[in-house]
């Protein structure tokens, strides 16, 4: 089944395209805090919904895996048109963006890693199996109105309350399945790539916020270390999806990387 895709803008000249890739949501409506940033400073960006989730509706198979999302960020650069990308990816798909990195390093341009991580680690663990045990027990509206005290800082959702709460039952509405998420999860608790991250030779920026209360923001400074070529952006406040609690203030940095490599290559910023 093609994923649903949408590009938007034009490509500067020469330069690779920005590909965004969501975290366990899934879905390209993750990113509308940053897709205009992006335009207006002249770039092309692919978003698209991940297999299983929002408008690419599909079961997923067992054993689903982080290596099979990013065969599908392979199909999605090949059905755009895109020969390579600087990859965007937001947890989960900041996973995909490691992977697609060393089994394709070719279509990989750049990446920006936000809230990521290269293993396991046991906190991250215990908030999955709490999320898990919501879900098997009371169903998909309660694990959906947990999901916010995962995602933002208590003081952000508090003021932002409607958006949130809109956030919830647009979920709601969309949740892709018991089954579904049980895989995704399963894909992204199975994910290790701690042993090759020196293999990844890409320009990379690893963004993390120190009050995610789902990802330590010690597992961004391990992939910072292992990585070869990383610059780590460390923020104290904005909680696990920083990129939408303070849009501007990522978007700067996220702009300043990107202006970065298209200079390196030559390429008008």
């Amino acid at each position: 089944m093609a994923l649903h895709t949408e590009v938007h803008g034009n490509a500067k000249a020469g330069a690779p395209s920005v590909l965004l890739s969501s975290g366990l949501g899934g879905s390209a409506a993750f990113w509308k805090p940053q897709i205009p940033a992006l335009v207006d400073a002249g770039w092309r960006v692919v978003a698209y919904d991940q297999r299983g989730t929002g408008r690419s509706p599909e079961a997923l198979p067992a054993g689903h895996t982080i290596a099979d999302m990013a065969r599908d960020v392979a199909e999605v650069l090949d059905a755009t048109g895109t020969a390579q990308c600087i990859l965007v990816g937001h947890a989960l798909g900041g996973l995909v963006g490691l992977q697609l990195a060393l089994d394709a390093p070719e279509r990989v341009a750049g990446l920006v890693l936000i809230n990521a991580w290269s293993r396991p680690n046991p906190h991250s663990a215990r908030c999955f199996d709490a999320r898990l045990a919501l879900l098997g027990a009371c169903g998909a509206r309660a694990y959906v109105e947990a999901q916010p005290i995962f995602l933002y800082p208590a003081a952000w959702a508090a003021a932002h309350a409607e958006q949130v709460d809109a956030e919830v039952e647009h979920a709601v509405a969309h949740f892709p399945g018991e089954a579904n998420m049980r895989a995704r999860i399963a894909a992204l608790r199975a994910f290790d790539a701690d042993a090759r991250l020196a293999d990844i030779a890409t320009p990379t920026l690893v963004a993390a916020a120190q009050d995610d209360v789902l990802v330590p923001w010690t597992c961004s400074q391990r992939l910072a270390d292992g990585l070869p070529h990383a610059t780590l952006d460390l923020v104290p406040h904005g909680g696990h999806a920083h990129s939408v609690t303070d849009p501007d203030n990522f978007n700067r940095t996220l702009l300043a990387f990107l202006a970065q490599q298209a200079n390196l290559t030559g390429i008008p910023a």
